[in-house]
């Protein structure tokens, strides 16, 4: 059985973590606080196996209280509770040594889930967090101009369009149907914005496309 400190400022949400972890055949409730300072006290009497800790508590933040809490009670796992679904606190939190964290909108059963991946030794954050955390480590694709997002066939037609050359023309010369070639044309133009051969010209300029053989 292991025994769970709930440490939060609102009665009726600790009323009901009370009800769903006590109806757990391996959790139990042992003891609740709505402030730091009781928390606190409370943790070092009952020694718990794990605090569920909300971030926004009466008189202090639980947020900067974790390395107390683990001072207070050496054994026990913490577990943030909140709100709060910006990665900044998730780092924080982690930093000052959470155990997990997840936020207070999840399903009952992602919670239980949670509470029984950190008393196992796991680290738990909520996979919303999870994803922003990830797309703040891992390596962002290098970004990708207009240009080099037209196909191959669209860019060689663009480019003979830029240079005077006829539809009839640029069909002849890639062994395509003057239909074709206006379907690439198109939808070349539509993706680097341009309106006109003018205005496709000035952005062959602008980008030393024309210098090219």
């Amino acid at each position: 059985m292991s025994r769970i400190l709930l440490v939060d400022d609102h009665a009726v949400l600790r009323a009901g973590l009370r009800l769903l972890l006590n109806s757990q055949p391996d959790l139990q409730v042992v003891g609740e606080a709505e402030d730091v300072r009781t928390a606190l006290h409370q943790a070092t009497v009952l020694q718990p196996d794990l605090i569920l800790l909300d971030l926004s508590l009466t008189g202090g933040s639980g947020l900067a209280a974790i390395p107390s809490f683990q001072k207070a009670a050496p054994r026990a796992r913490i577990l943030v509770l909140t709100m709060h679904d910006d990665e900044g606190y998730v780092r924080q939190a982690l930093a000052t040594g959470a155990h997990g964290y997840v936020l207070k909108r999840a399903a009952d059963t992602e919670l239980i889930a949670a509470i029984r991946a950190v008393l196992r030794g796991e680290l738990y954050i909520h996979p919303a967090l999870t994803r922003q955390l990830l797309e703040g480590i891992l390596p962002q694709p290098p970004s990708v101009s207009p240009w080099e997002s037209l196909s191959d066939r669209e860019r060689e037609v663009l480019l003979l369009v830029a240079r005077g050359y006829t539809a009839a023309e640029i069909a002849n010369q890639l062994s395509l149907s003057p239909k074709t070639v206006e379907t690439y044309r198109t939808r070349g133009m539509e993706k680097l914005g341009l309106r006109s051969r003018a205005a496709l010209v000035q952005y062959a300029l602008d980008h030393h496309l024309l210098t090219a053989n």
